[in-house]
Protein backbone atom coordinates (compact mmCIF):
# COMPACT_ATOMS: atom_id res chain seq x y z
CA UNK A 1 0.00 0.00 0.00
CA UNK A 2 1.04 3.72 -0.44
CA UNK A 3 -0.74 6.77 0.74
CA UNK A 4 0.42 9.75 -1.72
CA UNK A 5 -2.21 11.94 0.99
CA UNK A 6 1.16 14.96 1.07
CA UNK A 7 4.87 14.84 0.41
CA UNK A 8 6.46 17.14 2.27
CA UNK A 9 6.21 18.72 6.24
CA UNK A 10 8.18 20.65 8.49
CA UNK A 11 7.60 20.60 12.18
CA UNK A 12 8.96 21.46 15.13
CA UNK A 13 9.79 19.39 18.12
CA UNK A 14 10.11 21.39 21.92
CA UNK A 15 11.76 20.61 24.44
CA UNK A 16 10.57 19.42 27.93
CA UNK A 17 11.73 20.24 31.36
CA UNK A 18 10.53 18.70 35.10
CA UNK A 19 9.01 20.57 37.46
CA UNK A 20 9.42 18.28 39.57
CA UNK A 21 10.57 14.21 39.55
CA UNK A 22 10.53 11.72 41.77
CA UNK A 23 11.37 8.14 41.60
CA UNK A 24 9.03 5.81 43.82
CA UNK A 25 10.05 2.40 42.80
CA UNK A 26 11.61 0.15 40.54
CA UNK A 27 9.28 -2.70 39.19
CA UNK A 28 10.39 -6.80 38.58
CA UNK A 29 11.92 -6.11 35.05
CA UNK A 30 14.25 -3.33 36.09
CA UNK A 31 12.13 -0.38 34.90
CA UNK A 32 12.00 2.58 37.35
CA UNK A 33 8.93 3.70 38.32
CA UNK A 34 8.37 7.12 38.79
CA UNK A 35 5.77 10.80 39.45
CA UNK A 36 6.54 13.62 37.42
CA UNK A 37 5.10 16.81 35.83
CA UNK A 38 6.62 17.52 32.61
CA UNK A 39 6.56 20.95 30.82
CA UNK A 40 7.48 21.87 27.23
CA UNK A 41 9.41 24.74 26.41
CA UNK A 42 9.64 26.71 23.48
CA UNK A 43 12.91 25.52 22.42
CA UNK A 44 13.03 23.72 19.59
CA UNK A 45 14.39 20.87 17.16
CA UNK A 46 13.16 21.31 13.34
CA UNK A 47 12.19 18.55 11.24
CA UNK A 48 11.74 18.06 7.63
CA UNK A 49 10.12 14.99 6.99
CA UNK A 50 9.64 13.53 2.89
CA UNK A 51 7.59 10.57 2.16
CA UNK A 52 9.13 8.78 -1.00
CA UNK A 53 8.42 6.34 -3.39
CA UNK A 54 11.58 4.89 -2.72
CA UNK A 55 11.59 2.47 0.39
CA UNK A 56 13.64 3.05 3.44
CA UNK A 57 15.01 5.70 6.14
CA UNK A 58 17.05 8.22 5.10
CA UNK A 59 18.26 10.35 8.67
CA UNK A 60 20.19 13.25 7.78
CA UNK A 61 21.14 15.62 10.70
CA UNK A 62 22.42 19.40 11.37
CA UNK A 63 25.38 17.83 13.73
CA UNK A 64 27.21 15.13 12.31
CA UNK A 65 28.20 13.75 15.95
CA UNK A 66 24.95 12.43 16.14
CA UNK A 67 24.05 8.99 14.85
CA UNK A 68 21.59 8.93 12.08
CA UNK A 69 20.64 5.27 11.93
CA UNK A 70 18.91 2.48 14.17
CA UNK A 71 20.35 4.69 16.88
CA UNK A 72 18.69 7.54 16.96
CA UNK A 73 15.12 7.97 18.09
CA UNK A 74 14.05 9.92 15.02
CA UNK A 75 14.64 6.65 12.90
CA UNK A 76 13.24 4.25 15.58
CA UNK A 77 9.82 6.23 15.15
CA UNK A 78 9.57 6.31 11.25
CA UNK A 79 10.24 2.70 11.12
CA UNK A 80 7.83 1.76 13.66
CA UNK A 81 5.29 4.10 11.65
CA UNK A 82 6.08 2.04 8.46
CA UNK A 83 6.25 -1.11 10.11
CA UNK A 84 3.00 -0.55 11.40
CA UNK A 85 1.26 1.12 8.76
CA UNK A 86 2.15 -1.62 6.31
CA UNK A 87 3.33 0.78 3.36
CA UNK A 88 5.98 0.72 0.56
CA UNK A 89 6.76 4.68 1.15
CA UNK A 90 10.60 5.35 2.13
CA UNK A 91 10.80 8.67 4.25
CA UNK A 92 13.45 11.40 4.27
CA UNK A 93 14.43 13.27 6.90
CA UNK A 94 16.20 16.47 7.50
CA UNK A 95 16.68 17.10 11.61
CA UNK A 96 18.46 20.36 12.79
CA UNK A 97 19.33 19.96 16.23
CA UNK A 98 18.85 22.86 18.80
CA UNK A 99 17.69 21.26 21.97
CA UNK A 100 20.82 19.96 23.45
CA UNK A 101 21.87 16.51 24.22
CA UNK A 102 22.58 14.50 27.63
CA UNK A 103 20.44 17.61 29.06
CA UNK A 104 17.33 15.66 30.42
CA UNK A 105 15.24 18.48 28.14
CA UNK A 106 14.13 15.07 25.80
CA UNK A 107 15.10 16.12 22.66
CA UNK A 108 15.12 12.93 21.41
CA UNK A 109 11.61 11.34 22.95
CA UNK A 110 10.69 14.86 21.15
CA UNK A 111 11.94 13.80 17.70
CA UNK A 112 10.35 10.77 17.65
CA UNK A 113 6.76 12.23 18.83
CA UNK A 114 7.58 14.53 15.85
CA UNK A 115 8.49 12.31 13.08
CA UNK A 116 5.40 9.64 14.46
CA UNK A 117 3.10 13.03 14.08
CA UNK A 118 4.28 13.96 11.35
CA UNK A 119 4.56 11.08 9.22
CA UNK A 120 1.04 10.49 9.92
CA UNK A 121 -0.04 14.18 8.33
CA UNK A 122 1.38 13.12 5.30
CA UNK A 123 -0.66 9.78 4.87
CA UNK A 124 -3.72 11.36 5.26
CA UNK A 125 -3.90 10.71 9.56
CA UNK A 126 -4.51 7.25 8.85
CA UNK A 127 -3.77 6.00 12.62
CA UNK A 128 -5.69 7.20 16.07
CA UNK A 129 -3.99 9.48 18.58
CA UNK A 130 -4.26 6.45 20.79
CA UNK A 131 -2.43 4.36 18.22
CA UNK A 132 0.19 6.77 17.59
CA UNK A 133 0.51 6.89 21.69
CA UNK A 134 1.22 2.74 21.87
CA UNK A 135 3.89 3.41 18.83
CA UNK A 136 5.77 6.48 21.00
CA UNK A 137 5.46 3.88 24.61
CA UNK A 138 7.53 1.17 22.58
CA UNK A 139 10.41 4.03 21.84
CA UNK A 140 10.42 5.69 25.28
CA UNK A 141 9.00 6.10 28.23
CA UNK A 142 8.37 10.20 27.96
CA UNK A 143 7.47 9.86 24.09
CA UNK A 144 4.08 9.70 24.16
CA UNK A 145 3.64 13.08 26.14
CA UNK A 146 5.44 14.89 23.38
CA UNK A 147 1.97 13.63 21.56
CA UNK A 148 0.41 16.38 23.56
CA UNK A 149 2.93 19.18 25.13
CA UNK A 150 1.75 21.20 27.68
CA UNK A 151 1.60 20.35 31.26
CA UNK A 152 1.19 17.15 32.21
CA UNK A 153 1.63 14.31 35.17
CA UNK A 154 3.38 11.30 34.75
CA UNK A 155 3.50 7.79 36.80
CA UNK A 156 4.82 4.44 36.08
CA UNK A 157 7.50 4.43 33.58
CA UNK A 158 6.58 7.56 32.31
CA UNK A 159 3.31 6.04 30.11
CA UNK A 160 0.53 7.01 32.41
CA UNK A 161 0.06 10.37 31.52
CA UNK A 162 -2.42 13.17 32.89
CA UNK A 163 -3.13 16.33 31.35
CA UNK A 164 -2.97 19.27 33.96
CA UNK A 165 -3.99 23.17 33.30
CA UNK A 166 -1.91 25.23 31.53
CA UNK A 167 0.72 26.83 32.76
CA UNK A 168 1.66 28.53 29.63
CA UNK A 169 3.72 32.10 28.89
CA UNK A 170 6.27 31.64 32.33
CA UNK A 171 9.44 32.78 31.63
CA UNK A 172 12.18 30.41 31.83
CA UNK A 173 15.96 29.92 31.74
CA UNK A 174 17.46 27.07 30.58
CA UNK A 175 21.65 26.22 30.82
CA UNK A 176 23.85 23.40 30.70
CA UNK A 177 27.74 23.43 30.45
CA UNK A 178 29.80 20.88 28.56
CA UNK A 179 29.77 17.80 30.94
CA UNK A 180 26.53 15.27 30.41
CA UNK A 181 25.26 12.96 32.46
CA UNK A 182 24.72 9.07 31.12
CA UNK A 183 20.63 8.02 31.73
CA UNK A 184 21.86 4.96 33.14
CA UNK A 185 24.08 5.63 34.87
CA UNK A 186 22.14 8.10 37.27
CA UNK A 187 19.53 5.84 37.66
CA UNK A 188 22.15 3.46 39.23
CA UNK A 189 23.36 6.18 41.32
CA UNK A 190 19.75 6.48 42.22
CA UNK A 191 19.70 2.90 43.48
CA UNK A 192 22.61 3.91 45.65
CA UNK A 193 20.68 6.32 48.05
CA UNK A 194 20.26 5.01 50.94
CA UNK A 195 17.82 8.01 52.34
CA UNK A 196 16.82 10.41 49.55
CA UNK A 197 14.94 13.27 49.98
CA UNK A 198 11.78 12.93 47.77
CA UNK A 199 10.00 16.50 45.74
CA UNK A 200 6.46 17.24 46.58
CA UNK A 201 5.38 16.07 42.96
CA UNK A 202 1.88 15.14 44.77
CA UNK A 203 1.33 18.36 45.43
CA UNK A 204 2.28 19.84 42.80
CA UNK A 205 0.05 17.70 40.74
CA UNK A 206 -2.83 19.26 43.00
CA UNK A 207 -1.75 22.89 43.60
CA UNK A 208 -1.57 22.84 39.24
CA UNK A 209 -5.32 20.76 39.12
CA UNK A 210 -6.80 23.37 41.45
CA UNK A 211 -5.25 26.51 39.79
CA UNK A 212 -3.07 27.67 42.95
CA UNK A 213 -1.47 31.05 42.18
CA UNK A 214 2.15 30.29 40.18
CA UNK A 215 3.82 32.26 42.75
CA UNK A 216 2.81 29.53 45.44
CA UNK A 217 3.30 26.15 43.63
CA UNK A 218 7.27 26.39 43.09
CA UNK A 219 7.82 25.23 46.58
CA UNK A 220 6.94 21.47 45.48
CA UNK A 221 8.93 21.66 42.63
CA UNK A 222 12.42 19.33 42.68
CA UNK A 223 14.52 16.67 41.29
CA UNK A 224 15.22 13.34 43.18
CA UNK A 225 18.59 13.31 40.21
CA UNK A 226 20.23 16.17 42.07
CA UNK A 227 21.40 14.32 44.89
CA UNK A 228 23.29 11.87 42.27
CA UNK A 229 25.03 14.79 40.20
CA UNK A 230 28.21 15.69 40.51
CA UNK A 231 29.03 17.47 37.73
CA UNK A 232 29.61 21.12 39.04
CA UNK A 233 28.17 22.98 36.34
CA UNK A 234 24.86 21.84 37.50
CA UNK A 235 25.09 23.37 41.19
CA UNK A 236 26.59 26.24 39.29
CA UNK A 237 24.33 27.12 36.82
CA UNK A 238 21.57 26.80 39.69
CA UNK A 239 23.22 29.02 42.35
CA UNK A 240 23.50 31.75 39.23
CA UNK A 241 20.03 31.64 38.69
CA UNK A 242 18.70 31.61 42.17
CA UNK A 243 21.39 34.98 42.81
CA UNK A 244 19.77 36.44 40.12
CA UNK A 245 16.34 36.59 40.59
CA UNK A 246 14.85 33.16 39.85
CA UNK A 247 11.62 31.79 41.65
CA UNK A 248 12.81 28.38 41.09
CA UNK A 249 15.68 26.49 39.47
CA UNK A 250 16.85 22.75 39.55
CA UNK A 251 17.93 20.44 37.10
CA UNK A 252 15.85 18.70 34.45
CA UNK A 253 15.36 14.97 33.96
CA UNK A 254 18.78 13.14 34.90
CA UNK A 255 20.41 15.91 33.37
CA UNK A 256 22.73 17.86 32.87
CA UNK A 257 20.34 20.89 31.68
CA UNK A 258 19.50 23.49 34.48
CA UNK A 259 15.88 25.27 34.30
CA UNK A 260 15.16 28.50 36.26
CA UNK A 261 11.84 30.03 36.54
CA UNK A 262 11.40 34.07 36.12
CA UNK A 263 9.04 36.61 36.88
CA UNK A 264 9.63 38.24 34.38
CA UNK A 265 11.30 38.33 31.20
CA UNK A 266 13.52 41.12 31.84
CA UNK A 267 15.56 39.37 34.62
CA UNK A 268 15.18 36.06 32.50
CA UNK A 269 17.48 38.10 29.95
CA UNK A 270 19.64 39.62 31.82
CA UNK A 271 20.42 35.95 33.85
CA UNK A 272 20.63 34.89 30.66
CA UNK A 273 23.08 36.96 29.03
CA UNK A 274 25.37 36.42 32.11
CA UNK A 275 24.77 32.70 31.85
CA UNK A 276 25.75 32.58 28.02
CA UNK A 277 29.53 34.14 28.84
CA UNK A 278 30.27 31.02 30.98
CA UNK A 279 28.64 28.25 28.93
CA UNK A 280 28.07 27.23 25.70
CA UNK A 281 24.32 26.91 26.03
CA UNK A 282 22.18 29.59 27.80
CA UNK A 283 18.63 30.44 26.49
CA UNK A 284 15.57 32.30 27.23
CA UNK A 285 12.56 30.67 26.39
CA UNK A 286 8.83 30.46 28.11
CA UNK A 287 6.56 27.32 29.33
CA UNK A 288 3.93 26.28 26.16
CA UNK A 289 0.30 25.04 26.12
CA UNK A 290 -0.72 22.19 24.24
CA UNK A 291 0.73 22.14 20.72
CA UNK A 292 -0.19 21.61 16.92
CA UNK A 293 3.17 20.45 15.87
CA UNK A 294 2.30 21.11 12.16
CA UNK A 295 3.47 24.53 10.35
CA UNK A 296 3.20 25.14 7.05
CA UNK A 297 5.85 27.82 7.45
CA UNK A 298 8.29 26.49 9.79
CA UNK A 299 11.08 29.23 7.88
CA UNK A 300 9.06 31.91 9.76
CA UNK A 301 9.54 30.94 13.52
CA UNK A 302 12.63 30.88 15.42
CA UNK A 303 14.05 27.65 16.63
CA UNK A 304 14.22 29.19 20.33
CA UNK A 305 11.71 31.83 21.52
CA UNK A 306 13.69 34.73 22.68
CA UNK A 307 12.39 36.51 25.34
Amino acid sequence: MTFPIMKTLEIKAPAKVNLALDITGKREDGYHLLETVFQTVSIYDKLKITMTSEPGIKLSCSEPWLPCNEKNLAYKAANAFLHRAEIKNGVRIFLEKKIPSQAGMGGGSSDAAAVLTGMNILCGNIFSRDTLCEMAASLGADVPFFLYGGTAYAEGIGEKLEQLPSLEGIPVVAAKGKGGISTPEAYRRIDTLDNPVHPGTQALREAVKAGEDTDDIWKYCGNIFEQVTELRDVANIRKTMLDMGAVFACMSGSGSAVFGIFRDKNSARICRNKLAQRYPFAVCCETTGKQILHQNNLEENECSKEL
